[in-house]
Order: structure tokens, then C-alpha cells, then sequence
């Protein structure tokens, strides 16, 4: 969940996994977040909104269609687009694009020219375009085409070409290709029927689909676990939802985490309202632990609600043997990063009040006005759901949409086997 410092985190450019052909097959343990990140992690990248030059290209929000993921439409739309990939891959794929600097709006460089054949080949800007005006001057047209390409790769919309994009572009195809095909199969094996309502959190993508009717209504950013402490691939039902619940930090942070931290700041504890317990629930003063021994793992440790609680406002259960689950979160600001991999195997969601009252809408008593009331008067309190509602998460690096948007993410856990970049800058 916390940042790494500034000089031990992972790059795009320094964390490319060289072996093709490796798969991680087995899941780390995953564990619930972590409030130390309050103190270890740097100033957040704060939430931002994409925005197009008017009519240049495709518009963010005709990129996000309501068909689900998990769909016949994206198979089909993958295997449509698989000869394509194969014909490009056959020619020898994209040209690189390489600059000692940045690129934006206005600049001119040889580069450009280069820059727009690559746009072009992905489909991100209109073959007429490539030419037009002066081809090494990076102009609207570029600009609204790079920011289409961010926006497939999961990318800040901002329009400029800086080391991660190029990166990301230079990707070769044979790559994505192969992408493509690995993640054919996992989509074609989760694209029957799902359920009548159902939640799905595509891990590589940080992001969450609530589904109804066979279409999507609402998607959320989340942040999941980062590659230390994986989020799992699972499949549940959303039983129960705990509003200002306590957080009992599991063993794996009390060793790693708060043990260390007591040995430097004695009152930690005490500033992030985290009591602990024996077996017989009598709280035990933190003063009277050895906190450079193993004494401390006899104990646990339990955070009150309040602002401070690492889950924030409100818990979303669903029985798992990895101990995850769903919860709102105190960083916001982390929801606006393009790199969501910080959490400690949970998943933080962004608006998580839209996906509360969905989930209870079907439940006596629970209205939007309710669930609005039960965020904000601090109180704790449980609602079971009337009816379960199905919940997924999968691993999906690779996809395209039904109108033919092709799609990629990191390959964050390097599950894809393909020798695929692995995190953002």
C-alpha cells in the first residue's frame, strides 16, 4: 500500500521482465491495507479529467462503451482483431519512437514524423491525418492521437510524449500480439453468463465494472495489491457491507510494518488510534511490549473507525480464502495516478458510495438517502444484502471493445509469460 521511495521504485524502463516464456502461477498471500502509508508515501499525483480538443478524434467517453469486459462481444472483437496483429507483426510491426525529450503541442522535431506513422499503425489517428499540415510539427491532430493511445494503455491523458510513452510505444508488436492471445483465453473462459447483476475488478487495469442486464452501468478506479502483495484472482458474493468498521491488521503488517515503525516512533500507535488486544480481548498497553523482539506478535491489533482507519467508511464483504475485500480509503488523491498498484492485496475503490447503494438497493430500508446517512454519521453498523450479488476479479492485460478499441496494461505481476513491461514510472 505505501510508496517506494523516490530511488528504490520501479520503472518502466528498468523493469522489463527479460525471459519470455515466465509465468507467475501462484498467488502472493494477499493482506489489507496499511495506514503507515500516510507517513511513507510521497505527495500524490491528484485526480484529473481527460480532455480532447474538440472533434480532433474519439472523445474519452465514446472509448468507455457499457459492454462488460467479460463478454462474447470482446471475444469476438479479439479474434477479429487478431489477423490484423499478425499482418502488422508479418510487415515488422511499429516504427520506434525515440526522443531526448519530451514531446507536446508545438514542438517540431524529425521525430514527429515518426511519431504519427506510429499513432497511425495502432489506429489512435486517421490515416489523412499523417500528412496533413506540416508532418514534423506535433499539432492537435497528434495530440488528440497520443491521448487516445494513453487512454488504451491505461495512461494520464495529457497529451505528452515523455520516456513512459515512448516506453509503452515501443512495446514491440510481436508483444502485443502475443498479449492478445494470452488474454483470448482467459476472457473466452469468464465470458458465459455471470450473473444478472455482478461486479468485476480487472487487476492489471485498476479498475472495477458494475454490471447489470449484460451491460455496464457504473466503472470505478481502484487501487489493488501491489506486486509484493498481489491482489487474487477470485470469484465470491458480496454478502454483507460494514459501515465505520474496525480494522484488525493482519499478521503480515504487524511484522513487516508496525513492528518496525513502534522501534522508531513510539507513540504510532497511539496517533493512528490502533489499540491491542490478548486472546482474552484485554487491551494491552503499548508501553509494556518489547517492540525489538517477537513479543508483539502474541497480540492483535485492531484500528478504530474515524478518518484515520485505513478502510475509511465502509468495509464490502465477500467470503475468500485471501482475508481481501472492497473498502473506501482516506488517499483519494491515489485514484487520479495511472500506476494504482499500492495497496496490500485489498481493493480501494474510487466513489464507493455509488457501488454501496447499488449493491443495496434491492435490501428493505436501504435507500440513497440511507446509505448517505450511514457514511456520514460515523456510527457502526452492518446491512446483509437481501440478495448476493456475484463478485470476480480477474486478470486481464489485453482487450478489445466491441467498436474495436484495442486495450493493454502493464503485465504488473508478470503473469502474461511474454517478456511484457511490468510497471510505470
Amino acid at each position: 500500500m505505501h510508496h517506494l521511495p523516490a530511488n528504490r521504485r520501479p520503472t518502466r524502463r528498468g523493469l522489463l521482465a527479460g525471459i519470455a516464456g515466465l509465468v507467475v502461477s501462484s498467488h502472493a498471500l494477499a493482506q489489507e491495507a496499511n495506514p503507515i502509508d500516510a507517513f511513507q508515501r510521497g505527495p500524490g499525483v491528484r485526480e484529473w479529467q481527460q480532455k480532447f480538443d474538440s472533434g480532433a478524434s474519439t472523445r474519452v467517453a465514446d472509448m468507455k462503451a457499457d459492454a462488460p469486459l467479460l463478454s462474447p462481444d470482446t471475444v469476438a472483437a479479439i479474434e477479429q482483431t487478431l489477423p490484423r496483429m499478425q499482418d502488422l507483426v508479418a510487415r515488422g510491426g511499429w516504427p520506434r519512437v525515440e526522443a531526448p525529450t519530451s514531446l507536446k503541442v508545438g514542438s517540431r522535431s524529425e521525430v514527429v514524423r515518426i511519431l504519427r506513422d506510429r499513432l497511425a499503425m495502432a489506429g489512435d489517428m486517421p490515416a489523412d491525418a499523417v500528412r496533413m499540415g506540416n508532418s514534423d510539427t506535433f499539432d492537435s491532430y497528434v495530440d488528440a492521437a497520443v491521448r487516445r493511445f494513453q487512454i488504451r494503455h491505461g495512461l494520464r491523458a495529457d497529451g505528452v510524449v515523455d520516456q513512459t510513452v515512448m516506453d509503452v510505444m515501443n512495446v514491440p508488436a510481436d508483444v502485443r500480439l502475443r498479449q492478445l492471445e494470452t488474454n483470448l483465453v482467459r476472457i473466452r473462459a469468464m465470458s458465459g453468463f455471470l450473473g444478472d447483476r455482478y461486479i468485476f475488478l480487472n487487476i492489471p487495469a485498476a479498475e472495477l465494472e458494475m454490471v447489470e442486464g449484460g451491460r455496464v452501468v457504473e466503472r470505478h478506479n481502484a487501487v489493488v495489491g501491489k506486486n509484493d502483495r498481489q491482489t487474487p484472482v477470485l470469484t465470491s458474493k458480496v454478502q454483507e457491507i460494514n459501515f465505520h468498521p474496525y480494522w484488525h491488521v493482519p499478521v503480515s503488517i504487524i511484522r513487516k510494518d508496525l513492528i518496525p515503525k513502534m522501534q522508531t516512533e513510539p507513540d504510532y500507535l497511539a496517533k493512528n488510534h490502533i489499540r491491542i488486544f490478548d486472546g482474552h480481548n484485554q487491551e494491552i498497553p503499548a508501553e509494556s511490549i518489547d517492540w525489538n523482539g517477537a513479543q508483539a506478535m502474541q497480540y492483535q491489533f485492531r484500528q478504530d473507525p474515524g478518518g484515520d482507519n485505513a478502510m475509511s467508511t465502509v468495509k464490502v464483504t465477500f467470503p475468500n480464502s485471501y482475508d481481501v475485500y472492497m473498502h473506501d480509503t482516506p488517499f483519494k488523491d491515489l485514484f487520479g495516478d495511472s500506476n494504482r498498484f499500492y495497496s496490500s492485496g485489498c481493493m480501494r475503490i474510487q466513489n464507493i458510495r455509488g457501488l454501496v447503494t447499488w449493491l443495496l438497493r434491492d435490501t428493505p430500508g436501504w435507500t440513497p438517502q440511507a446509505v448517505d446517512d450511514a457514511l456520514n454519521n460515523g456510527a457502526r453498523l452492518d446491512a446483509k444484502l437481501k440478495v448476493t450479488v456475484p463478485v470476480y476479479t480477474n486478470y486481464m492485460t489485453a482487450w478489445v471493445t466491441r467498436e474495436g478499441i484495442v486495450n493493454f496494461r502493464d503485465d504488473i505481476y508478470n503473469r502474461d509469460g511474454v517478456g511484457m513491461l511490468v510497471a510505470q514510472d
